[in-house]
């Protein structure tokens, strides 16, 4: 299935300061999670972000958080963003089905949001290259599990091609400089 601009939003989960310090190879999450953000910022995409417990956690990383629409962010104590009451009525109010999910950790709230959400009606893409956990085989048993439960597994430049559909547009040539 393809990722549709048009019934797609973007949902990014709990890329905090305290958390991202701990994961492995973040600099390759946290650059594709801003690519992710910059091009659904530009297509016109809903964007929503939850934060885990930012009074322990802390915020999201300076650098998405400068990226983020007013607003954009919900504070959760539930895993999954779905057992989150502001967060639903966010992802309804989006009208949108398709939820693609980027973030930490791989492994629980990443995990559960996707699971939670297909579970709920709507059709989540988790972008592989844009998630992480503390271990890598963390990650890789997620992937592995969102997979065998019919979750599709995607990375930013799938989806940033997807949502652009095309290539003759002014959009493509200022998105596609994102990665060069």
């Amino acid at each position: 299935m393809l990722i549709e601009r048009n019934r797609s939003l973007l949902l990014l989960v709990d890329v905090q300061d305290r958390l991202v310090p701990a994961m492995a190879e973040p600099a390759g999450m946290l650059a594709n999670c801003a690519l992710l953000l910059k091009a659904a910022a530009r297509l016109g995409l809903p964007i929503l972000a939850s934060e885990q417990y930012p009074k322990g956690l802390g915020p999201t990383v300076p650098e998405l958080l400068a990226l983020l629409p007013e607003g954009a962010v919900s504070a959760k104590t539930a895993f999954a963003c779905g057992g989150d009451p502001e967060i639903q009525a966010r992802l309804r109010a989006a009208g949108r089905d398709q939820v693609v999910i980027c973030g930490i950790e791989a492994h629980v709230c990443v995990l559960q949001t996707a699971l939670g959400l297909g579970a709920g009606g709507y059709i989540p893409f988790v972008v592989a290259d844009a998630t992480a956990s503390r271990r890598p085989e963390s990650k890789v048993a997620a992937l592995d599990r969102l997979r065998a439960n019919g979750i599709e597994v995607a990375i930013a430049e799938m989806v940033l091609f997807e949502w652009l559909g095309r290539a003759a547009s002014e959009e493509f040539r200022e998105l596609s400089r994102l990665i060069r």
